[in-house]
């Protein structure tokens, strides 16, 4: 304040930088900008506010300021060229101190096209990476230092050294969630390598990337230059279908926010149709809504036994869908009251039936659901499908084969099979691990009877990749088809010696296609299931940069 103070009154500059970082001194300098008047400030006055998008961002000094944004290049080929025309490459008593040109050459274009692909990258959204991390120019500049420091004071090049300080430290400090860190360090591992030194070692299948010829940085520049201005798939390691998704997720976006910004609502709608129109999707949801699960009878029919988890499970499970059922029903009811004036349009109301009207869920409903990225129709076709298996199972015992995608909490599933197989065998639980063995046929295409340890599983999907029935191994997606329906899976506990050892991919499993969710006390999201091996024939790598993934819901209606 006294910076500011002192420049308002001498004419000089201020410059308050990463403005994101202090939200609680945000108010007051919201306060402070808005008695800003030419009385009280000095004509050569100016004030710099530097910050990364923020909701705790003043919007009047938004409105009232000029805005001027710094974004990375669009693209691989604008990527690498604005890193070998940026400091510290520019400068030439730099860029000639390394003491051994060939690798240095090598390895410093490698980096910096590993720069380019891990930004470009967050283009494809969820299937690139989780959380959407902002890697800038100093994460490049002090990897770029720190290469040309290891190769002037070694004799070898230090591989794991250089991967270690990049990987986990520069850019690797920005990530928090362990499956992204697996991505940057498999792109990482790409570049710095032994192999990255040989002539002709290739980016991409298309053989589009390579590093230059030894040069100097003009024909560096002119070689990135005739790089393809639109850049394949391939060269980020994902497969064609990956496009499909971009250009998916973006229109889907698009019209959300085209929708979420159109009028409407419980009030809209000239001549009272959009009322009429409201209390008829109300209407609607209300008959379908089958009445609370009785817990009475379910608690006698499923009592709590330390042979059969499953019981406490189920119960868990229907106080769960109760509660969210009581909630929908006691919303729509209430908005009918409140449209014929008998109670109160309360704000939280208002903006259900908003959310109604635009066929968005409520999120009122989120509060206390089960993660969803589908639209109004499809969440409450969904639920009632859900509430049905439950029902099934209240009423004709035990399934054989569970739906695993309809349980509002799969940790609890899991956790239950895993209790049955450790007290019925006396081993500890904690030296148990779960085993996904998949199964070659379908649902509807076997009799399936209860297997004698765990349990059999289906209604999960698999993005980036499609497994091969025929070879049982995972395999590369059919054209045109951006995710495949698993067969059905044996989840069969075991101790942690007996677990059968193959070549596999780690394939994560998630509850939506969002991946990303709230980290959790256990180190993982919230939205992270577990980890399934899925037999594979080729490098794990392969499947990690592909950005494989297994879910129990997609977001389709």
């Amino acid at each position: 304040m006294q910076l500011i103070e002192n420049a308002q009154s001498k004419g000089t500059w201020v410059v308050l930088q990463n403005c994101h970082l202090a939200v609680s001194f945000m108010p007051t300098l919201e306060l402070t900008v808005e008695a800003f008047t030419t009385e009280n400030c000095h004509p050569k006055f100016r004030m710099w506010c530097t910050s990364y998008p923020s909701d705790t961002f003043p919007v009047s000094l938004l409105q009232n300021g000029v805005k001027m944004t710094q974004e990375p290049p669009r693209g691989v080929k604008a990527n690498m060229t604005q890193s070998y025309l940026s400091d510290p490459i520019t400068d030439e008593a730099f860029y000639q101190s390394c003491t051994k040109d060939y690798e240095w050459h090598k390895l410093l274009f490698g980096l910096c096209f590993f720069h380019a692909l891990i930004q470009e990258r967050r283009s494809f959204g969820a299937l690139g990476w989780n959380i959407p991390y902002g890697f800038n120019e100093s994460d490049l500049r002090i990897s770029i230092r720190q290469l040309s420091m290891f190769l002037n004071e070694y004799d070898e090049t230090p591989f794991e050294a250089l991967v270690y300080t990049a990987g986990e430290c520069n850019y690797g400090g920005r990530v928090t969630d362990d499956k992204d860190r697996r991505v940057l360090l498999s792109y990482l591992r790409q570049f710095y390598c032994p192999e990255h030194l040989e002539d002709e070692y290739y980016y991409d299948e298309s053989q589009d990337y390579c590093a230059p010829p030894l040069g100097p940085l003009d024909s560096i520049v002119e070689f990135i230059g005739n790089f393809p201005s639109v850049q394949k798939p391939d060269v980020f390691g994902l497969h064609a279908n990956a496009d499909l998704t971009k250009d998916k997720n973006e229109t889907i976006q698009l019209f959300t926010s085209i929708i979420a910004t159109r009028s409407g609502g419980a009030s809209g709608g000239s001549g009272g149709g959009g009322d009429e129109l409201l209390v008829e999707i109300c209407n609607d949801i209300l008959a379908k809504l089958p009445a609370d699960f009785n817990m009475e009878h379910a608690t006698k029919k499923y009592p709590t036994l330390a042979t059969e988890s499953m019981n406490t499970v189920l119960t868990q499970e229907l106080i769960r869908f109760n509660k969210l059922i009581q909630v929908i029903r006691r919303s729509l009811q209430d908005i009918q009251l409140a449209l014929k004036g008998l109670v109160v349009m309360s704000a939280e109301l208002d903006a259900v039936g908003k959310s109604l009207a635009v066929g968005f869920v409520p999120e009122m409903w989120m509060k206390v659901s089960y993660p969803n990225l589908k639209p109004l129709a499809g969440y409450v076709a969904d639920l009632l499908e859900r509430l049905a298996f439950f029902q099934g199972w209240l009423d004709n015992g035990k399934p054989a084969v569970f739906w695993f995608s309809g349980f509002f909490f799969q940790p609890s599933f899991l956790t239950g099979a895993l209790q049955n197989f450790a007290r019925k065998m006396k081993y500890s639980i904690d030296l148990c691990e779960l085993e996904y063995i998949f199964q070659k046929e379908g649902l509807k295409e076997r009799e399936w009877t209860q297997p004698e340890d765990g349990v059999y599983v289906y209604g999960l999907f698999m993005e980036g990749a499609r497994f091969n029935r025929d070879s049982m191994l995972i395999d590369e997606s059919l054209p045109k088809r951006l995710y495949d329906e698993m067969p059905v899976g044996l989840i069969r506990p075991c101790k942690s010696v007996d677990f059968e050892k193959y070549d596999h991919y780690k394939c994560p499993l998630y509850k939506t296609l969002e991946r990303r969710g709230v980290l959790a006390t256990s180190g993982h999201s919230t939205n992270f299931v577990m980890m399934v091996n899925v037999p594979s024939d080729r490098s794990e790598e392969h499947w990690i940069k592909r950005g494989v993934a297994m879910f129990c819901a997609l977001r389709d209606a």
